[in-house]
């Protein structure tokens, strides 16, 4: 048993140190045999454990292979005990995910993509899902590289999404762009959110001042698509999916890089989300909600030091 968890050990810790990337043999049965000083059957006993968590692929005829998502498998092989706590944007597809992962991430109570990135950096969590444009017209990167600076910031991509209007069946009030909403009552998110943020840069540049609109604060995409649902506002900005789901109309606006911000010290604790991302039959779910481009979900992108 030890010279078993051993083998897997050693094979899926090369692996995650890039010693074997994507594609590579493995030294042969015999060979590990040999270093190990156990049998050829214990060792293709590790190889059937390293296959069924996805990190290599085996075949009858040929050495076993890392697999091609070889390196996040093996992530999640060597630390499936670590928890990954996860800030920031409401997203109903990211509830979605993050439930089917049970205890493998843990929501962390900060609101909206600011809350979350304050929640990272504080240490209370590991990563922060936002939507922020930057001055710079680049989404997300900027953030991660300013507030994370000095803990290998790197970004998850989680997908693209759509937001729009939100209006009633049929748009009784013809509403084509935010500049249509002046005179109107508005469901808002909380400040601090980033579709809070989208939407008073899309009320400024439409030349309406963000305060002058009225409109009860919203807490998440479903309660706004809620307040239109029950005509105690006539619009509000959400993601396409609640529209969907409360059978209104929907107005698009925008597509915005989605992401999870984190520091490469997390990277371990992300492997179950990632390793999820890359799942055909997650993609599949996501973008069948409506709105979502799960085209790139799970891709990572280091961000400096």
């Amino acid at each position: 048993m030890t010279r078993y968890r051993e083998i897997c050990s050693e094979l899926a810790g090369r692996i995650r140190a890039g010693e074997l990337p994507a594609g590579s043999e493995l030294p042969g049965i015999r060979e590990l045999a040999s270093r190990f000083s156990t049998t050829a059957s214990t060792v293709s006993r590790a190889q059937r454990a390293l296959a069924d968590a996805g990190v290599i692929v085996t075949s009858d005829r040929r050495r076993a292979r890392v697999a091609p998502d070889g390196l996040v498998a093996a992530r999640r092989f060597l630390h499936a005990e670590l928890v990954f706590r996860l800030a920031g944007s409401d997203d109903p597809a990211l509830d979605a995910v993050t439930r089917s992962l049970g205890r493998a991430v843990q929501p962390v109570g900060a609101e909206g993509s600011f809350g979350g990135l304050r929640a990272v950096r504080q240490g209370r969590a590991d990563g922060a899902a936002v939507h922020l444009l930057h001055h710079s017209g680049v989404y997300n990167a900027p953030y991660a590289r300013g507030l994370l600076r000095g803990w290998r910031p790197h970004l998850i991509r989680l997908w693209r999404r759509e937001q729009g209007l939100l209006v009633p069946p049929g748009n009784p009030h013809g509403l084509r762009t935010a500049a249509d909403l002046a005179g109107l009552r508005v469901a808002k998110r909380r400040h601090g959110s980033g579709t809070r943020v989208l939407f008073d840069r899309l009320l400024l540049s439409a030349d309406l001042n963000p305060d002058a609109v009225a409109g009860p604060e919203t807490g998440s995409h479903l309660e706004t698509a809620l307040f239109v649902a029950s005509g105690v506002v006539d619009a509000g900005l959400g993601v396409r999916s609640v529209a969907r789901d409360l059978d209104l109309d929907f107005v698009p606006l925008v597509a915005e890089d989605y992401d999870v911000v984190l520091g490469g010290a997390a990277l371990d604790a992300a492997a179950p989300l990632l390793a999820a991302l890359h799942d055909t039959a997650v993609r599949t779910m996501i973008t069948e909600l409506g709105g979502y481009d799960a085209t790139d979900s799970g891709t990572v992108h280091e961000l400096g030091p």
